[in-house]
């Protein structure tokens, strides 16, 4: 499978790149790098990317598992090297899940199944980065 992004200079430092899906997105870089921060940084974008491939897998298996979840997100904490080219080579993935009566066994089941077959980006990121994932548990009562 081939996939088509074009990426156009809109002036100064700002880019906007098409998407297969149809919405475009912005690229920008901060002031501090002579941009106006009107759009995605590149770097914290790959995060997302990361984020959203393997939150994308793990809302199926939800679904597929009839599981019941009242809230999902992923947070990334990640380390830039110092040297150019900048790059991260760690990165920490924290999976937190809450609801009245969460199945943990069967959401580790698919975090699981992310981590280790369905996420191609995981993959793209196991090649440069040291990788390691948690999840987390937040059981309220009703």
């Amino acid at each position: 499978m081939s996939l088509h992004i074009t990426t156009t200079w809109l002036g100064n430092m700002k880019f906007e790149s098409t998407n297969p899906s149809g919405h475009n997105l912005f690229i920008d870089a901060g002031p501090e790098n002579g941009g106006n921060s009107e759009g995605y940084r590149p770097k914290a974008l790959m995060l997302s990317a990361l984020a959203g491939c393997s939150g994308l897998d793990v809302a199926s298996l939800i679904k597929k598992m009839k599981l019941e979840v009242a809230d999902f997100k992923i947070e990334i904490d990640a380390n830039l090297t110092e040297e150019d080219p900048k790059y991260y080579d760690k990165v920490g993935m924290h999976f937190h899940f809450s609801g009245s009566d969460l199945n943990e066994k069967k959401l580790q089941r698919a975090v699981d199944l992310s981590v280790e077959k369905y996420c191609g980006v995981m993959e793209m990121f196991r090649q440069f980065a040291d990788l390691k994932v948690e999840t987390h548990f937040h059981n309220k009562s009703t």
